[in-house]
């Protein structure tokens, strides 16, 4: 492997110059400068991050769009994007959004002011003006857990209906008639979520009551608590719940225990994702599994096969949800 120090030697300078070439820092003759970079171009030296930036003219950086509250399901698949975009030789910058067109133009200004070469949104954008910039810059794009059909961006996600429809269905299998759900107000996937619920009942003769529907102001515990809570006081006879997300699930877990109901005994309760923290509830968490560690990595490998070969190669990638049968439903009699 080719060092700084025989890229010195075939240079005739110090390696303290190349070092100073290569990190951009000291004054170097433009003349020698130069010659240190087409010695460094010739024998393929790009181990350090910086020289390979300024010989091929990339960044090395991906961009990677998350809410600024982000949840469990959202950090395990970061997790997994970073670890796979260092593995193909980059770097992550995090844009952390809140649920406001003014944090969305922000986001926008500032994307137009980085040098990234791809990026990647895990956060569900309302603004198009966004995803019609990119398409415009041409920048290497891999969306994950959403959809933009209308620029054809290659994205990753389950199919969000029919896994929702997989999660009610498992409780109709058990005798479970009275289900009631609980979902988040934004978001596409939130939407697909309640079109599986309903799709489900239909397909089974059961008509659809909007008193067992909460939509609640995000997706984590303590909306699900709050949700579950509302659905409580409506006193409808409930048997089960379904819940958009396991952070939804474990608040209306919560809710039920600080109200002296029992899971699975009085009501039986299922989400969606299956988070790592699902298998240590108690009871444990009946819930339609994400593959989140594939799509992180999915994800990852769209954007970088597109950079690396200079056009989009696949569109979207739909993985395949499965039920995880724990402890937090009962079947009826």
């Amino acid at each position: 492997m080719t060092s700084i120090k025989d890229i010195a030697r075939l240079a005739g300078v110090s390696p303290s110059t190349v070092s100073r070439v290569l990190n951009e820092r000291a004054y170097v003759r433009s003349e020698v400068r130069q010659h240190v970079l087409d010695i460094v171009k010739e024998k393929g030296y790009v181990q350090n991050h910086v020289a390979r930036s300024m010989v091929l003219q990339r960044s090395f950086t991906i961009g990677v769009v998350i809410p600024y509250l982000f949840n469990m399901f959202q950090r395990q698949l970061f997790a997994s994007m970073e670890f796979f975009l260092e593995q193909h030789g980059y770097k992550t910058q995090f844009f952390f959004l809140r649920w406001s067109d003014a944090s969305e133009q922000a986001f926008l200004r500032r994307l137009k002011s980085e040098t990234l070469d791809g990026i990647i949104f895990i956060h569900e954008l309302d603004n198009p003006l966004i995803y019609q910039y990119i398409q415009e810059r041409g920048l290497p794009v891999a969306l994950c857990t959403f959809e933009k059909q209308e620029f054809g961006f290659p994205a990753v996600h389950i199919e969000e209906e029919a896994s929702a429809s997989l999660a009610v269905e498992y409780l109709i299998q058990r005798g479970h008639r009275n289900i009631g759900f609980i979902t988040g107000e934004h978001f596409s996937f939130g939407r697909q979520r309640e079109d599986g619920y309903r799709r489900a009942l239909a397909a089974h003769g059961i008509s659809y009551s909007p008193e067992f529907t909460v939509r609640v102001p995000s997706y984590d515990p303590g909306a699900g608590r709050t949700g579950m809570l509302t659905l409580i006081k409506r006193k409808q006879p409930l048997t089960a719940v379904f819940a958009a997300t396991d952070e939804l699930a474990i608040g209306a877990m919560k809710a039920l225990s600080e109200s002296g109901l029992r899971v699975p005994e009085d009501v039986s309760v299922v989400g969606l994702d299956d988070i790592d923290i699902s298998a240590f509830t108690t009871p444990g968490l009946t819930t339609v599994r994400q593959p989140i560690f594939e799509m992180g990595k999915k994800s990852a490998d769209l954007v970088c096969e597109w950079i690396a070969r200079g056009r989009m190669q696949e569109k979207t990638e739909l993985f395949t949800a499965t039920i995880v049968e724990r402890d937090s439903v009962r079947t009826l009699n």
